[in-house]
């Protein structure tokens, strides 16, 4: 089993920059596709991030230009870095793994999940 522990979640304003991080232990983090996923009141949980064991990257289009997702494989840690933040960003953002060596966008892909840090833009 691989944990993951997400960090980083808070209340900013609106165009407010936050970083998101995501450790995970219990399973060998090289070998592992990375997403982030976010879930608002009332709605259906979304693909916003991904990023492959080679580190190529895929966004969903409302946050494409402004997070960036990385990963540092010394560290067992992937990062969501998010900038020009607005409302409709607010979301719990969960981190989740998936041992493939594609890009998975879809949530039933993943195998392992946080529990969640949430991120709140006020306007």
């Amino acid at each position: 089993q691989a944990q993951l522990v997400e960090s980083g979640g808070g209340l900013v304003q609106t165009g407010d920059s936050l970083r998101l991080s995501c450790a995970v232990s219990g399973r060998t983090f090289s070998w592992y596709a990375m997403g982030w996923f976010r879930q608002a009141p009332g709605k259906e949980r979304e693909f916003v991030a991904t990023i492959s064991r080679s580190e190529h990257t895929y966004y969903a289009d409302s946050v494409k230009g402004r997070f960036t997702i990385s990963r540092d494989n010394a560290k067992n840690t992937v990062h969501l870095q998010m900038n020009s933040l607005k409302p409709e960003d607010t979301a719990v953002y969960y981190c989740a793994a998936d041992h493939t060596v594609g890009l998975p966008t879809t949530a039933p892909e993943y195998e392992y999940w946080g529990q969640g840090t949430q991120v709140t833009v006020s306007s």
